[in-house]
């Protein structure tokens, strides 16, 4: 019923205008009462979103069932990904979307809103990697967390709003690892270069020294490929 509440909005929306559209004609759009909508939305501004909450919870989920080896950073942006997957579902209806968030500012207001919420899920995910003393004792490590979970959401909505005003073309995902590789490469050390603790030992360890001319990596055969390749990285830039 939410779904078909949402669409009889949105057509209404798209035909008559937001302003001049009322709840009670929504209401008969989807064939049902005016407090049948109420017990699904508290308005119509919150018709347009209304797979925002089922989405959070998706996104949660893949955090909570993180494998112990991987970089907390790669799984926000795995979690984020649950608010792609929304979108590139219902192309039409989400440039339609986006085009009425742009002209009433109402709405607007709801779509920042609902970011917010991203990005305090996935800050306090990142937090949950540092023992209690970093956030007590001046370790930026913290701050690094709270910075990364909000450009991990910033790179999102970018490629996001980019295929929007494209009319939902392209291929959305590639698009989106590309600019979480840039988010890795900027925000990732820190994050996770303290292999979490599993069964007595580290989940994952990477290491990398100079010989002469020769780069010597050792780690665990359970690391994750991204800390290998990007350890071998910051030792060829060294």
């Amino acid at each position: 019923m939410r779904r078909k509440l949402a669409a009889a909005a949105m057509e209404l929306f798209a035909t008559q205008g937001y302003e001049a559209t009322t709840v009670d004609e929504i209401a008969a759009r989807a064939g049902v009462a005016r407090r049948t909508f109420f017990r699904h939305f508290r308005s119509k501004e919150e018709a347009i979103f209304p797979d925002h909450d089922d989405t959070l919870v998706r996104a949660a989920a893949v955090l909570d069932a993180a494998p112990p080896h991987e970089n907390p950073l790669d799984t926000v942006c795995r979690g984020i990904k649950e608010v792609m997957r929304m979108y590139a579902a219902s192309p039409g209806v989400s440039v339609e979307r986006y085009r009425l968030t742009r002209e009433v500012p109402a709405l607007r207001e709801r779509e920042i809103a609902s970011v917010a919420r991203y990005e305090r899920l996935f800050t306090r995910y990142l937090l949950g990697h540092f023992d209690e003393g970093a956030h007590h004792d001046g370790d930026d490590d913290p701050l690094l967390a709270e910075v990364a979970a909000s450009a991990v959401v910033t790179a999102h909505n970018h490629v996001l709003r980019r295929w929007l005003r494209a009319g939902g073309q392209g291929e959305l995902e590639s698009q989106l690892d590309h600019a979480f590789a840039i988010v890795r490469e900027t925000f990732g050390s820190g994050i996770g270069d303290r292999p979490a603790v599993a069964g007595g030992r580290p989940a994952a360890a990477v290491s990398a020294k100079e010989e002469d001319e020769v780069v010597v990596m050792v780690a665990r055969t359970d690391a994750p490929l991204t800390e290998v390749m990007r350890t071998i990285k910051k030792a060829l830039q060294r």
